[in-house]
């Protein structure tokens, strides 16, 4: 049976710092992974929550062009936040990376994250 799995990557959004691929697409639907507010030319942190909001949305951008769509194509989104009161950042800062129809979300918060990151958003598209 062929392997119906094609590894995304791209130098535009940070490397795989463990043992996952940037995205993986299987038929139409690219699983994005967690995405932190890591800069891909020097792999630190940028600083504070609405540059790492950015950086994080720009990183999940890139994978989603270096698949074949943008982030409009995605279907679903998971928001991990240490600080639940910067999910309205987080709606603000989405609205200008997204448009309507939104994706569906879901958002949660966690103890910490991968290098003390602030934030984390994966995704799930699914291509035209």
């Amino acid at each position: 049976m062929p392997n119906h799995r094609r590894v995304i990557h791209t130098h535009d959004a940070p490397q795989a710092i463990g043992t996952y691929s940037q995205a993986v697409c299987c038929g139409q639907t690219v699983y994005m992974a967690g995405q932190i507010g890591l800069d891909p030319e020097t792999m630190q942190i940028v600083e504070g929550i609405e540059a790492q909001i950015h950086r994080v949305l720009k990183n999940l951008q890139a994978v989603a062009v270096a698949a074949g769509g943008t982030l409009n194509d995605c279907a679903k989104v998971n928001v991990y936040l240490t600080d639940l009161q910067h999910f309205a950042l987080v709606n603000t800062i989405m609205a200008q990376y997204f448009q309507e129809p939104y994706p569906a979300r879901a958002a949660v918060g966690v103890a910490s994250l991968p290098r003390g990151a602030l934030v984390e958003i994966d995704a799930v598209m699914v291509l035209q």
